[in-house]
């Protein structure tokens, strides 16, 4: 509880070590979820049009709407768990530093903005499904930098 107070970690090696291991978890979580995004979404352009839109060439028809609102429900929920658990952490070791307030912040948008612009460009054009797919990829980018930003610090302090 210590750290909690004075942010030193150098009293609880346990506590260090879990810390680094719910970053580890959660930087391999960020794969997983580009990975999983890719299979179900799709991993070109093509792919994804085809997804939210189908196509009738190839007799695809596309994604249900409910279908559609349970992944964007998971996605809200289980990427602003895991930004919140970054954050607190990045913010904890790294509040002395200018760049911390701006790093947190477009975290938080980035995962916020993902899933609503994926609705959105379901329900309306496909310059969003460009919105959606940057902002999903730099969300998760930026979360495994600040991950390992997390690690690095605590392993080698």
């Amino acid at each position: 509880m210590k750290f909690l107070v004075t942010k030193d970690l150098a009293y609880s090696t346990l506590l260090k070590n879990l810390i680094v291991g719910v970053c580890i978890a959660l930087f391999f979580y960020f794969i997983l979820d580009i990975i999983l995004h890719g299979y179900v979404v799709g991993f070109e352009f093509q792919d994804i049009f085809a997804t939210l839109y189908g196509n009738e060439e190839e007799f695809i028809e596309p994604i249900l709407i409910d279908s559609l609102l349970l992944q964007v429900h998971i996605d809200l929920f289980m990427s602003l768990l895991a930004v919140m658990m970054i954050a607190s952490i990045y913010i904890r070791l790294f509040s002395t530093k200018k760049m911390t307030k701006w790093l947190v912040h477009i975290l938080f948008l980035l995962s916020l903005m993902s899933p609503i612009t994926l609705m959105v460009a379901y329900l309306s054009s496909q310059i969003f499904a460009f919105v959606w797919i940057s902002s999903f990829l730099l969300g998760h980018l930026l979360a495994m930098i600040m991950t390992v930003m997390i690690v690095k610090k605590l392993w080698l302090k």
